[in-house]
């Protein structure tokens, strides 16, 4: 048996189960991917908190757009407010139905281990989402320009509608090209600010609702400035978020 004083070399540390020398490297490894264990574990929850919220907030145009769809199939009675809808109803069908899906599939794109855990299906929803974004933006547009106004829906209301809309159907664009360059980080920010104007009528609930409750219906010029102020608000938090949230510029897989 020897020992320190008799060889002139301290002992080897032991596992004390193995006996074998242990690797400090190795412990460490070990460690650090029990611990990545545990904070994708411990973030599981809080990463689905994002895409609940979004839901949410396109619930109020998913009920307001499915009571117009019971509308026209039952064949309600045709009043001044809803006439344009029953003389056309294919563009405001079209629209509900592809701003509906955008609204809630685009909200499961922001749930991190959906993305990691399942790249073929979120690639699939991103077509998916595509297709949608650029038939909501285009009927939008039709609508603005081709269906009469309604009492307090102006000038400056549809100038703001074609802005909101023209620039929704260019980012929906512009993220389509930056993937097929393969280029995810301009993709990413250019579909999150598509998503934040296909949003915007979420929005724009809230900043009617307050208005509503301290003055009554808004005027023509209130009403413009309140549905632009729910645009400007989606995308100065989509704009937030991409800087938040930055990743970094590379090459991705073919979608």
């Amino acid at each position: 048996m020897t020992d320190e004083r008799s060889t002139g070399h301290p002992p080897s540390p032991r596992s004390p189960r193995s006996g074998r020398p242990t690797d400090d490297r190795n412990t460490a490894g070990t460690l650090a991917a029990r611990g990545r264990e545990v904070a994708t574990a411990s973030s599981g929850r809080p990463g689905w908190l994002l895409p609940a919220a979004l839901i949410l907030l396109s619930a109020v145009p998913i009920i307001a757009g499915a009571a117009r769809l019971t509308e026209l199939t039952a064949g309600a009675e045709i009043t001044p407010g809803n006439a344009r809808f029953f003389a056309t109803p294919v563009p405001v069908v079209l629209h509900i139905l592809t701003v509906s899906v955008y609204s809630v599939l685009g909200a499961f794109q922001f749930a991190p281990r959906f993305r990691r855990r399942r790249p073929g299906r979120h690639r699939a929803a991103g077509r998916v989402l595509v297709l949608c974004g650029v038939a909501a933006a285009l009927s939008g547009l039709w609508m603005t320009l081709f269906y009469p106004r309604p009492d307090g829906d102006g000038d400056l209301l549809a100038g703001i509608r074609l802005v909101f809309g023209s620039a929704m159907l260019l980012a929906i664009v512009l993220a389509f090209a930056a993937i097929r360059r393969r280029d995810a980080a301009r993709h990413r920010a250019w579909m999150i600010r598509g998503y934040a104007i296909g949003l915007g009528a979420g929005t724009q609930a809230l900043t009617h609702l307050p208005w509503f409750l301290i003055f009554g219906t808004p005027g023509e010029f209130p009403r413009a400035l309140l549905v632009a102020a729910g645009w400007v608000i989606n995308l100065a938090v989509a704009e937030w978020f991409i800087r938040k949230r930055p990743i970094g510029r590379g090459r991705v897989s073919a979608r």
